[in-house]
């Protein structure tokens, strides 16, 4: 691994690393990787091809994302001819996927806070995409009742769904049991699909017109991984959710 890029932001260092081997590149901030990508720009992470396929499944053309990282999930949108934007808190985000992530320049980019942005904007997007952290957690903001609540109101009213990528260190993990419940308060359709058995993995939370979404797959193909890709689209599977106290 090399690193090409180091930056200092009030958010915490940024490190820009490249494989020898692929040559995909590598966003680590906080000591987690946010993003890593093909040359071209396209993911080489599972849950990212799992966003972008079920965002296909819903016919999603207009999408709202609420943070950035390397910004390969926007870039791998716009491809397919979507219209999307992008809001990030770190300005810092959006240099580097520019620079080094292939982000596009027709993407429309916001150096906001995503409730702040929600609460200033008025449009209504097709999807809502929530990929937002501070290190390995979901600022609690970005995941109250009360956040959910203010997305909800700029979907469109038929046919919007919201997307969470949610952390899960292990089985008993409740965290993506809790995003679902507090997503239940407000709508009454949600799923998650998850890969249970695996530590530090993705979970996605959704929730809208989410009922007929099956298991994803793998839809634009990276130059590099694509077969391990599959694989982990192939073990994801939508689950009931837990009920805690």
């Amino acid at each position: 691994m090399i690193r090409i890029a180091k930056y200092h932001s009030d958010f915490g260092n940024i490190e820009v690393l490249r494989a020898k081997d692929t040559g995909a590149f590598i966003y680590r901030q906080g000591g987690c990787y946010q993003s890593e990508c093909d040359p071209d720009g396209v993911s080489v992470v599972p849950y990212i091809h799992a966003i972008f396929g079920l965002l296909a499944q819903m016919q999603a053309s207009d999408i709202l994302m609420i943070g950035c990282g390397g910004g390969s999930l926007g870039t791998m949108l716009h491809r397919a001819g979507a219209r999307v934007t992008i809001v990030d808190i770190n300005s810092s985000a959006f240099q580097i996927a520019h620079k080094y992530f292939g982000l596009p320049r027709e993407i429309d980019c916001h150096v906001a806070d995503g409730r702040d942005f929600l609460r200033a904007d008025r449009h209504r997007y097709d999807a809502i995409v929530l990929d937002a952290y501070s290190g390995r957690r979901i600022p609690d903001h970005l995941c109250a009742e009360t956040f959910f609540g203010l997305v909800q109101t700029r979907l469109r009213n038929s046919s919007g769904c919201l997307l969470a990528n949610v952390h899960a260190r292990h089985d008993l993990d409740m965290m993506p049991d809790r995003v679902a419940a507090k997503l239940n308060r407000v709508w009454a359709d949600v799923r998650l699909l998850d890969t249970r058995g695996l530590p530090d993995r993705n979970a996605l939370a959704m929730a809208g017109k989410v009922r007929d979404l099956v298991q994803p797959a793998l839809l634009m193909p990276p130059s590099v991984g694509a077969d391990e890709i599959e694989r982990d689209l192939s073990l994801l599977a939508f689950r009931p959710r837990r009920l805690y106290r």
